[in-house]
Formats: structure tokens, C-alpha cells, sequence
């Protein structure tokens, strides 16, 4: 049986997403931020016979993700998704989405598809010497990390603006990590969508002419072992396999693919 999800549901709703909560990520934050009651934001629930919570549906804006441990009424879900008029995006782990891609009604426009990986522990303890060089952003280096991304190719497109990365800063939903060489900022990571369970990294870069010195390694270094301190889950997308290995040797495993579907 598939209902809408109130605020009245919210401990068994937490109960079932957290027991992954890298893969929730993004369900974990909005729920925390802005709850089940808002009209660009909805959440319904499959319930097996016993009453048990299932299977998650979250509609943010025109995006639906959905979440699930086993067999779930993926027909179902996708009678909601095909029936919103907003409706554009649907993203989450390829296993889920893949069962309710085939009831959509809607014309699939393009599909993306990423590596997931998650971070509980690191695989080396870092000393502090190994990280001195690692600094930690505050709002005020809001205009220098934008500068720093803008100035590299493989973010040329990214939509990141001075002003929503000092609120990031600022609000806690962000963390940013940086080295500092010849008088300017060379390479950062970091991370977006922080919720009270888990963390995404994003940002990761290295300006040119500064790369192979392991300067990017040791920012996520440094945002993993901050994170895990707190008790929190990393998590990143990859799709370049040289990323993804040097993620891996940090302590990152891969834990699904993450399809982002768009619609006509």
C-alpha cells in the first residue's frame, strides 16, 4: 500500500534510511530541512502487509528519488511520478530506478549514469604533519574557491556562484578544504548536501601546473577524517576511473550507480 508520508511517519521513515545513509543523502537533508510538508516537496511510502515501511518516494521540485531494500510496488511509484505535471528528473541507484523506469509514461529524454562510492572509514590514519598544509575555508574564501574551480576545464559548467558557496559555508551544509601555494589557492575539495548522518564530497581539484603532488588526496584526506570524526558517511560520484582509484585508495567503495533520467 502506497500513502502519503506525514510528519507522523518520520521515525520509521528515519529508521529505514539510515540504515544506508550515504545512499540517502539527498532524501536525509530535505526531509531534515525542509520536512513533508511543502508544496515542492512530497514524500510517500510503500507499506507491505504487516504494515512495515518498505519504500520511500521523495518528489523535490520536478526531481523524484526513489529508495528501497527489497521488492517494492515500483508500478505504483511511477503512477505518482508520470501523474505530476512538473515532473522532469528522476535519480537515485540504478536497481531502484531501473525497476520504475519501464511504467513511466513519459518519453525519456537522457540518462546519466555515475559511480557511487561511500567512505565509513579511511584506509590510513593520516598523521597531522601529512595534512598541515590542508586549511579549512571560511565564508570569506567563498570568491577564491569559486575562482579556483571557474579556472579549471572539467568545471567549466558548473553552476556554483560566490554567493551560494559563502551560504554554504555559512549555514553548515557545506565544508570547503584548500592548500594554499605561491600566494593562491592550488587545490580543494569539498563537500555539499551535509546532513546529521552523512555528507557528500564534490569539488575536487587541482589547479594546473600543481597537479601529482598528492595536493587533492590530501583535501578529501582531511574532509574524510573531519567527517567520520563526527559520525557521518562520505559519499561522491566519479565516472573517470583514474578518480575513481585514487578515491578507492583513500578508503572509498563503490556502492551502486547513481542514474539521473531525464524526461521530455
Amino acid at each position: 500500500m502506497i500513502r502519503r508520508l506525514t510528519k507522523k511517519d518520520h521515525d520509521i521513515c528515519f529508521d529505514l534510511l539510515r540504515t544506508n545513509s550515504a545512499e540517502n543523502l539527498f532524501i536525509i537533508g530535505d526531509i531534515e530541512a525542509y520536512g513533508y510538508e511543502q508544496d515542492f516537496q512530497k514524500l510517500w511510502g510503500d507499506f507491505n502487509e504487516d504494515g512495515e515501511l518498505i519504500a520511500v518516494l521523495m518528489k523535490y521540485e520536478e526531481n523524484y528519488i526513489p529508495y528501497a531494500t527489497d521488492s517494492f510496488h515500483a508500478e505504483g511509484f511511477a503512477e505518482i511520478i508520470s501523474s505530476d505535471n512538473h515532473f522532469k528528473m528522476m535519480s537515485g541507484i540504478k536497481e531502484i530506478t531501473d525497476k520504475i523506469e519501464p511504467y513511466i509514461k513519459l518519453p525519456l529524454k537522457r540518462k546519466r549514469q555515475f559511480y557511487y562510492a561511500k567512505c565509513i572509514e579511511v584506509k590510513s590514519n593520516p598523521n597531522g604533519r601529512e595534512l598541515s598544509k590542508v586549511q579549512k575555508a571560511v565564508p570569506e574564501d567563498a570568491e577564491a574557491i569559486v575562482e579556483l574551480l571557474n579556472g579549471i576545464p572539467e568545471f567549466s559548467d558548473t553552476t556554483i556562484t560566490t554567493e551560494r558557496k559563502r551560504r554554504g559555508l555559512q549555514n553548515g551544509t557545506s565544508r570547503t578544504f584548500f592548500i594554499m601555494e605561491d600566494g593562491k589557492m592550488v587545490s580543494t575539495a569539498s563537500t555539499t548536501a551535509e546532513n546529521s548522518l552523512s555528507a557528500m564530497i564534490v569539488g575536487v581539484a587541482t589547479m594546473k601546473g600543481y597537479k601529482g603532488k598528492g595536493y587533492a588526496t590530501k583535501c578529501v584526506l582531511r574532509v574524510c577524517t573531519e567527517l567520520l570524526a563526527e559520525g557521518k558517511e562520505l559519499c561522491l560520484f566519479y565516472d573517470n576511473p583514474a578518480a575513481g582509484a585514487i578515491y578507492k585508495r583513500i578508503g572509498f567503495k563503490d556502492i551502486g550507480l547513481w542514474m539521473m533520467n531525464t524526461y521530455r
